[in-house]
């Protein structure tokens, strides 16, 4: 740890509560200098999202697959990983963002403009909101030269706060405090401690709280049994109900059913006897499930759903190196020369993306949280063994003006 200086790339994307929980004291270790002249710019972009889904869904359906556990419940957020990569994928250059456009399908200039445009379409109201929000928090001691472009990128497309701090006890709450906020509270923080070597967070919040279109009532909820991957029956509370829309692929039927507004809906998908939930999710493409929502049939089906929560980790790294992102992660080969540099020519790559997420769902609605975190690294030079000079003889010295390199004053010591 004595030979590096962690630059740390935090990203959490979380899913959450409803009301917001005022922020208390996470501005008096933070500074502000650097958002200036960094004003997010008004963005005029002519995108139509639903023309360019295809990509985001099928990197989405993607990354679900590579995920997946046959052993315990899977949950993860795409969406946080997308954002999470291409906020990073603003500081990369070369064959390092050339690895990541692959893994995206397009390249960052277009996902910039998507992921910019969706999420100004966002709605939110009391029973159905969906809240992302964005900060990077940079110490404050000159150890890493942040890239004005990387930042201004970030605050035009995606609104990042920008903070300059102290990388102390202050800063941990300050860091934890913003995360509770934006996370309406439910993720109470995302670090126990600031390492001595962390010179930056960049922080990505997602807080989403619906309540269902068609609240279960009270009869509508009975005790259930669940037959589990292993054929132990478990018994749950189960709800039951009549929806309005009918899905079918050929190897799975399900049903969606909206949350208050319709602008979101749970979707859920049986597989047909015989097929295991994991062979199912082996047969999707981003294609595929677009063509299977465009075709949902407007028919009545009778529901059930078991209330449930489910928590769930994951190391991204060889899942995303796999994918053709290889040189984000060599500490050598990564080319981040666009987010910033050691003042010292030092090297910053990816060296950890972790994605956690959790989900609740009951009579009422649905909750549920990710974070995706990405740490990266400062590779050190190899230390050289010190110099040593002492003036103990006689010796030269001068007074020089740094700009000109021009000897102000010139002189000698041979006596004292």
């Amino acid at each position: 740890m004595k030979n590096k200086r962690v630059f740390a790339v935090l990203i959490a994307v979380l899913v959450a509560a409803s009301l917001l929980i005022p922020l208390i004291g996470y501005t008096s270790s933070t500074s502000d200098d650097l958002m200036k002249g960094i004003k997010p710019n008004e963005l005029s972009l002519n995108i139509n999202i639903k023309d360019g889904n295809i990509g985001a869904v099928d990197f989405s359906i993607w990354l679900f697959q590579q995920s997946l556990s046959d052993k315990e419940n899977t949950i993860m957020s795409p969406l946080s990983v997308l954002c999470a990569l291409a906020m990073v994928a603003n500081g990369a250059d070369g064959d390092t963002l050339s690895q990541i456009e692959s893994v995206f399908g397009i390249s960052i200039v277009e996902l910039n403009e998507y992921l910019h445009v969706y999420l100004k379409s966002l709605s939110s109201d009391d029973k159905a909101s969906l809240d992302i929000a964005n900060s990077i928090w940079i110490r404050d001691d000159g150890s890493i030269l942040v890239v004005k472009d990387f930042l201004q990128t970030n605050a035009d497309y995606y609104d990042a706060s920008i903070y300059k701090a102290l990388f102390d006890d202050s800063t941990l709450k300050a860091i934890n405090g913003w995360v509770s906020e934006k996370t309406h509270g439910m993720i109470k923080n995302i670090l126990n401690e600031i390492s001595p070597d962390a010179v930056m967070y960049l922080i990505n919040a997602i807080a989403f709280d619906a309540e269902w279109e068609q609240i279960y009532n009270e009869s509508n909820v009975r005790p259930g049994n669940f037959t589990s991957v292993s054929g132990q029956k478990r018994d749950v509370q189960m709800m039951y109900s009549t929806e309005g829309v009918f899905l079918n692929d050929r190897d799975a039927t399900g049903f969606m059913k909206y949350y208050a507004g319709r602008k979101y809906a749970f979707v859920a998908m049986l597989p047909n006897e015989g097929t295991s939930v994991n062979d199912y999710i082996s047969t999707l493409t981003g294609q595929k499930l677009v063509n299977l929502l465009n075709n949902k049939q407007q028919i009545a089906v009778n529901a059930a759903v078991p209330k449930f929560e489910s928590a769930y980790s994951i190391d991204l790294n060889n899942i995303l190196s796999d994918r053709g992102m290889s040189a984000a992660f060599d500490p050598y080969a990564a080319d981040f020369s666009r987010l910033g540099s050691s003042p010292v020519g030092n090297n910053i790559y990816i060296s950890k993306v972790t994605h956690k997420a959790i989900i609740s769902v009951d009579e009422k609605g649905t909750k549920a949280g990710a974070i995706t975190a990405i740490e990266g690294s400062i590779t050190s030079a190899p230390l050289e063994p010190p110099k040593t000079v002492y003036l103990d003889r006689p010796f030269v010295y001068m007074i020089i003006d740094c700009e000109t390199n021009i000897p102000v004053f010139i002189g000698t010591v041979l006596d004292l």
